[in-house]
């Protein structure tokens, strides 16, 4: 069983599902949950990781730049200014480890010397060429997520929020896989050991509704490559599309594709409601982890 160790956590890939609770620094997040409208944003991030830790979450997401389709880019001094004291603040009360959701190296930097102790990059270090080294030096593991995501591509609707749309594969989940590959060989041209790379296939990043449906099917696929998998699903608007439901009604959904998720591979679920999705991961943990019935306690016919 491959293991890793990061801070406090010994993460034993394939023994259990691990919970990434999210922590939005922005004023834009997609699922209305950014903390950056308030002007306690930084107690409010303190008291959110607090609970995460206390729901059962083994790792924190802090990030100050929102994703979502179609969302404005930040410079990395305002996304600095918004998640080094929470990184900071975090680190002395809450003993989980945190990770900085950022492409940009020069966060990555900062965040790692405030307290953060892994990187979430949504771009697979494709677009800053300095984070793959950065992440070497700090002997810090890396998620390396799959992104086709372009603005061209990017479709808003009031009510559901943004989606991509007429985004092209030649073959979805080779594609994905080979680009991934990509993200994986950058990580170790720079350094970085095959145990410190965890991958992401992108859900949502550039994908249309179907694409994603379909790439959550697959997940399993993936596996080939060789590194545990990190799933981000949560409140998404591919499930907001196919139940017509916005950001804030998506629970249900969101459970859906973690249950399913975790049966087709994954190791790690990001998450924005880590006491949910943390029970739907112990159960499927127990439906799907479990030794292999002995053939006496297999039910007649399935012998």
């Amino acid at each position: 069983m491959r293991e890793l160790k990061i801070a406090s956590i010994l993460f034993q890939w394939g023994s259990q599902t691990y919970i990434m609770g999210i922590i939005n620094v922005t004023p834009d997040s997609f699922s209305g949950d950014g903390l950056l409208s308030d002007q306690w944003w930084v107690k409010k991030a303190v008291d959110q990781g607090l609970r995460f830790a206390q729901e059962g979450a083994h790792i924190l997401d802090v990030g100050g730049e929102s994703t979502r389709p179609g969302a404005e880019p930040v410079e990395a001094e305002v996304e600095l200014q918004r998640v080094l004291p929470v990184i900071q603040a975090l680190r002395r009360e809450v003993d989980l480890p945190i990770s900085i959701d950022t492409y940009k190296a020069e966060v990555a930097a900062a965040a790692l010397e405030a307290g953060a102790h892994l990187v979430n990059d949504v771009w697979g270090l494709r677009m800053d060429a300095a984070l793959a080294g950065l992440c070497a030096q700090h002997r810090v593991p890396v998620v390396v997520t799959h992104n086709r995501s372009r603005p061209r591509n990017a479709t808003q609707e009031a009510r559901l929020g943004g989606r991509y749309v007429g985004t092209v594969y030649e073959n979805l989940l080779a594609d994905v896989a080979n680009e991934l590959q990509i993200s994986i060989n950058l990580a170790k041209a720079a350094g970085v050991p095959d145990e410190h790379i965890i991958i992401d296939p992108g859900i949502g990043f550039g994908k249309t509704v179907e694409q994603n449906l379909t790439l959550l099917n697959y997940l399993d696929s993936f596996k080939a490559l060789g590194y545990p998998i990190l799933l981000g699903t949560s409140n998404k608007s591919f499930i907001g599309y196919t139940l017509n439901t916005p950001p804030e009604d998506r629970l249900e959904g969101t459970a859906a594709t973690v249950a399913i998720g975790i049966n087709r591979g994954a190791d790690i679920i990001r998450v924005h409601q880590v006491k949910e999705m943390g029970r739907v991961a112990k159960m499927t943990d127990a439906i799907v982890r479990e030794r292999p019935p002995t053939a006496d306690e297999m039910p007649f016919g399935y012998r």
